[in-house]
């Protein structure tokens, strides 16, 4: 195609764009406009910056063939199984990694991160995923709509949707239907203040491995 032609060719393509955008914009109805998602403000929590809450875990602890920390998880917050292992809700789970090279394995609990620049929250339009002064990153029922965008954004998939109807609910651990939900380090353990450490890291300490440390990234 000569220079002359492409010209022409561009100049038809713009005149029938501005003409399709002209006839879209005039479809739409008095005070509709484009889905747009703007950063929401997140929901506040009464926590305190002072302590910022980690969690570490030694894969070199981590005993293969135990799932003690998952078990304690789910009896903590309430979280059983419906008979769909892909859709059943997993607060925290085992998973093995594998050297490429060595080909050694290696055994490790997998939970929510409480990224400092967590996508969950950044994706979330709602604010309903939202971080506290103390670095817990936490999911608010009543403002979650079940988008599940953020379960698309973690890279690390620890966030569970709940698709049933729920029955004999912890009372320190709300869950709902519709909702997204994930690891909160056991919080009502951390904000009754008597130094209590999330049930993971309880249950692997019982069973004498230590795998799993919890504590004060501000005090370590």
């Amino acid at each position: 195609m000569s220079n002359t032609g492409k010209a022409l060719a561009d100049q038809s393509r713009r005149r029938f764009l501005a003409k399709a955008g002209v006839t879209v914009a005039a479809g739409l109805a008095a005070g509709v406009r484009f889905i747009d998602f703007p950063k929401a403000n997140a929901a506040t929590a009464p926590a305190s910056g002072a302590q910022r809450w980690g969690m570490l875990v030694d894969a070199s602890k981590c005993a293969t063939g135990c799932n003690a920390c998952v078990q304690a998880c789910n009896d903590e917050h309430g979280i059983t199984s419906h008979g769909r292992p892909q859709s059943d809700a997993q607060w925290i789970r085992k998973v093995r990694l594998r050297d490429n090279v060595s080909g050694r394995e290696t055994s490790l609990p997998l939970m929510c991160q409480h990224c400092e620049d967590a996508p969950c929250i950044e994706v979330c339009p709602t604010g309903a995923s939202f971080r506290r002064a103390d670095g817990i990153v936490l999911v608010d029922k009543h403002s979650c709509i079940g988008c599940r965008y953020c379960m698309l954004a973690c890279p690390y998939k620890a966030r569970s949707f709940i698709h049933e109807n729920l029955t004999d609910q912890k009372p320190w651990s709300p869950r709902g239907k519709g909702t997204v939900e994930s690891c909160n380090l056991c919080v009502h353990r951390i904000d009754e203040g008597k130094g209590r450490i999330p049930a993971c890291a309880e249950s692997c300490e019982r069973e004498g491995h230590r795998a799993i440390l919890f504590g004060d990234l501000n005090n370590p």
